[in-house]
């Protein structure tokens, strides 16, 4: 994207239409399994509310939609309606209405979102979240709440504070990976009482670096926990560059490996989601189970709708090998 306006504008238009690619096979079966009605960009882990699924992207007031079956999919109320009054300090340049990639878990009993506050081409930016016991917006208790800031970054860091991604391990503690071009991937632990960072000072590990890599999403799966990164540029439409990789370790804290043994760190990271046809750029990985089957999500642009962003969530298959793989 050139300006912020641009990325803003791709997000107004409404998209359908599905080609997939992975990067270890092509299977036409899944494009009517797999079309989504949905405009989205930058979307945030799926996650369940009794017999609903939520997602929410990037947009004004952080858009929301929902769903019963991953398939049809209805617009939900955004998440933030009121002035947030810490971002006219930590990040001025900031209109105080347009959120970037946020991310959700259930934990305990409320609903964490995270959402990013920055400015195009800046690492002035903050992580912010916002609590809410219920998505249900039937029920009585259902009320969005400011909890502040969680992390931020500042022109003097190296890293960027964008691009929230949220994650439990075995162990139930919580974590937040987040990052964006600098110096890539950054992981810091979280207080999982009130979902803000464990201590002001507190640990900030590094998992991945690229040239051109953000949108990070962490998963744990049979023993090990795959690092999902996204490399090149999004927000150009049909002339985007994004496309996904991945790696593992045994450890939240990395390192993190490819399926060749390169430290995601040093620049390694398989590919596992790539431009093919009319599916281009897809970006910001998110893992949902059903309870039968796992689906992948993401967003991509549309060639056939003029490079439109568009919700994808596509089949998920773990090989023998342990890697994942659009099947």
């Amino acid at each position: 994207m050139n300006s912020q306006q641009h990325y803003l504008t791709l997000l107004a238009v409404f998209a359908c239409g599905l080609s997939l690619f992975a990067a270890n096979e092509t299977n036409s079966d899944l494009e009517a399994e797999a079309t989504r009605l949905v405009r989205a960009h930058d979307p945030s882990t799926v996650v369940k509310c009794r017999d609903e699924y939520w997602v929410f992207c990037t947009g004004h007031g952080i858009p929301s939609y929902h769903s019963k079956d991953l398939r049809a999919w209805e617009p939900g109320p955004r998440v933030i309606t009121n002035a947030i009054l810490w971002i006219a300090d930590a990040v001025p340049q900031n209109s105080g209405r347009d959120f970037w990639a946020p991310d959700i878990i259930h934990q305990g009993d409320k609903y964490l979102l995270y959402f990013a506050v920055s400015t195009w081409g800046k690492n002035t930016s903050a992580i912010g979240l916002m609590t809410n016991p219920t998505l249900n917006t039937n029920d009585s208790r259902y009320k969005w709440t400011d909890q502040g800031i969680v992390v931020q970054s500042h022109a003097t860091n190296d890293f960027n504070t964008i691009d929230p991604a949220v994650c439990r391990d075995s162990q139930g503690k919580l974590w937040l990976a987040f990052g964006s071009f600098w110096t890539g991937i950054k992981l810091i632990e979280l207080n999982p009482a009130t979902g803000l960072r464990i201590s002001p000072n507190s640990r900030m590990y590094s998992l991945a670096h690229s040239d051109k890599i953000e949108a990070s999403y962490i998963y744990p799966h049979d023993g090990f926990y795959y690092l999902f990164v996204n490399w090149g540029q999004c927000c150009r439409g049909i002339h985007s560059t994004y496309n996904i990789r991945v790696g593992r370790s045994a450890n939240i804290t990395g390192p993190y490996l490819d399926k060749n043994g390169a430290d995601m760190l040093l620049g390694g990271g398989a590919l596992f989601l790539t431009t093919q046809g009319d599916f281009i750029g897809p970006g910001h990985a998110g893992i949902v189970s059903d309870g039968s089957r796992d689906w992948f999500s993401c967003h991509f642009y549309d060639a056939k709708l003029g490079g439109r962003p568009t919700l994808g969530i596509l089949p998920l298959h773990w090989a023998s090998d342990g890697w994942p793989q659009i099947q």
